[in-house]
């Protein structure tokens, strides 16, 4: 597989350049979330259940909104992500909040170099792994950072949604990890319309990609879930069928959006 030596710097910029925007956006709703709503959706609380107590590292947590809502339950929380200004946001929020919670900026690959820490729980979701192109050494580092008995739980967009062009006309990408695959996009998923150009790099992962790799590395896997709706509006074509539960309109129910794993390693 094609590989892109400097897709760390690319797509860092690309999410430093976002998150500014993504502060300011409706999308996000950072003024409500201050105000103490959870940023988390009823798929992963329902995986993640009662965690007060617990130690959690959050992997690919942008400005740190749903790491503080688990913080916000009770846990102890470690969010990491690429973003030195998306971080340099979360740290900010977590003084202001004073919740428990600490942040690491650096890359996910590296992240063993920067917490010598194991974790009740490792937690990821939506839009993370598509950055990375190597599962097999994501899956050996969630599977470090656990504890014996630790859990795994991930909720994420169905790969097969990133197999459409930009308009969800048609399929323009494969299914399987086969290719890099570079973009050019203005504005961002949270605010269409800000004036804003950035490049990305990124992978397709196929769902068997995604087990086997937790597999390989030790997780177990204890439940898989996909789910005919998303809770976030983020594609073209999107409508709002009940409250927090979004379809395509042109598809209806008929597609996978969603997945989620619950894992241990044992």
């Amino acid at each position: 597989m094609e590989k892109i030596v400097d897709y760390i710097s690319i797509n860092k910029v690309c999410w430093n350049t976002r998150t500014d925007h993504h502060i300011e956006s409706e999308f996000y709703q950072l003024d409500a979330f201050i105000k103490g709503a959870s940023s988390l959706n009823p798929i992963e609380l329902d995986l993640l259940g009662d965690i007060k107590g617990k130690k959690i590292l959050h992997l690919q947590c942008h400005f740190g909104m749903d790491t503080l809502s688990l913080a916000r339950l009770g846990a102890e929380v470690v969010g990491v992500d690429l973003s030195d200004k998306a971080i340099d946001k979360a740290k900010e929020l977590t003084n202001q909040l004073n919740l428990d919670a600490r942040f690491i900026c650096c890359d996910l690959y590296e992240l063993p170099q920067h917490l010598n820490e194991t974790f009740d729980i490792v937690f990821t979701s939506y839009g993370t792994i598509g950055w990375l192109p190597d599962l097999n050494k994501w899956a050996a580092v969630v599977s470090k950072m656990l504890k014996p008995n630790g859990r795994f739980i991930m909720a994420d967009f169905h790969p097969y949604v990133w197999m459409y062009d930009n308009d969800f006309k048609k399929i323009q990408y494969s299914y399987f990890n086969v290719e890099t695959i570079i973009e050019t996009e203005s504005g961002t998923y949270a605010d269409k319309e800000a004036p804003i150009e950035t490049q990305s790099i990124g992978w397709n992962h196929p769902i068997s990609e995604i087990l086997n790799s937790l597999v390989s590395n030790g997780v177990t896997i204890q439940k898989f879930n996909e789910y005919d709706y998303s809770p976030y509006n983020v594609f073209p074509g999107m409508e709002e069928f009940s409250k927090g539960q979004f379809k395509f309109t042109q598809f209806d129910r008929k597609l996978p959006l969603i997945y989620a794993i619950d894992g241990t390693k044992l």
